[in-house]
């Protein structure tokens, strides 16, 4: 007989980015069911869903709420690190497991978090080397202002100077802001080789439709000559951007056009159930990836026990859409595999080029770098894609 296992979900549905909220709900969804449709599952799952809407402090109740109101152990939520932020207290206090389905800009590890997004070093050095290696080292920086871009840009900048690059510039502005005229001009005139864009939500969208528009009244290609680069940017959002959504460049251990029969199975289903939010994007697939490794360690443990389910977790490996992961033993991150992607006008991302192998994650950055290429999408490792 299975065990039935309630399961938190906390993630934003609604607000400035409630589309990626949606994704990583979708996500989940597609994995519960699949989960309680194998009749070799030891485990049932049962969601219980919080919307907060986008609001940091709100996560903080939900999560304060099924902990301690609901008594969940598990539970699969966040999408922005400052949620993440809030959140954490609570599972360190009352002993309870966040799997956390975010790509993020690392420099953290927790025993109650299970971190099946990307770490810095499966996206933003990838990307440093490949903007390095095919754009110029001149960049602008533009972001969100909370910890995600400050931590994300930080590590870019580091690359560049390393390197001898210089930043041109680099702004932040508050989540859910729309107002880039002025800034849209400025980096036009500045003409950098790329820029960073760490915005999110509506507030990247629009940045992206301004950009292209004061690009196209300048004369000059905008997707070629002044290239947007992103570590966030995904399916979910191309849908939204309008006519300005093609040709931006996006790192990520994800892509719905990668090519292998898990992925086929994953979209196939995406496309049947979620065809309105666009293509399955990574921040869907983390989710989905959450759901069955979750399933996996309480079979493994043979107990819905948290001590025994969070130590039943280190090492296990999962055949994903995107390839095998597998959780580190030691830091509770997941090794990946990264690729560069540009985006088309179909919705989807042309894989550019991709690491060989999955990459082990180094949320601390102790091994990888932009000038070091130890292995990690450096360019006598990198397979280009055509």
């Amino acid at each position: 007989m299975k065990a039935t296992l309630e399961i938190g979900i906390v993630v934003s549905t609604s607000g400035s980015y409630g589309e990626i909220g949606q994704a990583i709900c979708a996500g989940a969804e597609l994995a519960i069911a699949e989960v309680n449709a194998d009749s070799r599952a030891k485990v049932s799952l049962r969601p219980v869903v919080m919307d907060p809407g986008g609001v940091p402090a709100s996560y903080a109740d939900a999560a304060k709420d099924l902990l301690t109101g609901s008594g969940l152990t598990q539970v699969l939520g966040c999408y922005t690190s400052s949620s993440r932020k809030e959140v954490l207290p609570l599972f360190e206090k009352y002993d309870a497991l966040l799997w956390y389905p975010s790509h993020y800009e690392g420099f953290e590890t927790s025993d109650n978090v299970i971190y099946t997004g990307a770490a810095p070093n499966q996206h933003v050095v990838p990307l440093a080397r490949h903007l390095l290696d095919n754009h110029g080292n001149r960049g602008w920086f533009v972001g969100s202002n909370y910890v995600w871009a400050w931590e994300n840009n930080r590590i870019l900048r580091e690359s560049l100077t390393e390197v001898g690059g210089t930043i041109l510039g680099e702004r932040y502005f508050p989540v859910g802001e729309t107002d880039f005229s002025a800034l849209v001009e400025q980096i036009v005139q500045d003409r950098p080789d790329f820029v960073f864009n760490t915005l999110i939500g509506e507030s990247c969208y629009e940045f992206l439709r301004l950009l292209r528009a004061e690009a196209v009244a300048s004369g000059f290609d905008q997707p070629r000559r002044l290239p947007v680069a992103s570590c966030s940017l995904s399916e979910a959002e191309l849908p939204l951007i309008g006519d300005a959504a093609a040709g931006h460049l996006s790192s990520s251990v994800y892509f719905s056009t990668v090519d292998s029969p898990e992925n086929a199975r994953f979209t196939a289903q995406w496309d049947g159930r979620y065809s309105h939010l666009g293509r399955a994007c990574a921040d869907g697939e983390a989710a989905y990836i959450a759901v069955h490794l979750l399933a996996m360690a309480v079979e493994k443990a043979g107990s819905t026990g948290l001590s025994e389910v969070r130590e039943a977790a280190r090492g296990l490996r999962f055949a994903a859409p995107q390839g095998l992961v597998t959780v580190d033993p030691d830091n509770l991150h997941c090794s990946m595999r990264p690729r560069i992607g540009r985006s088309t006008a179909d919705g989807t991302f042309e894989i550019l080029c991709e690491e060989s192998s999955p990459v082990r994650p180094d949320p601390y950055l102790v091994w990888a770098s932009a000038k070091q290429k130890d292995g990690r999408l450096g360019p006598d490792h990198l397979r280009s894609v055509s």
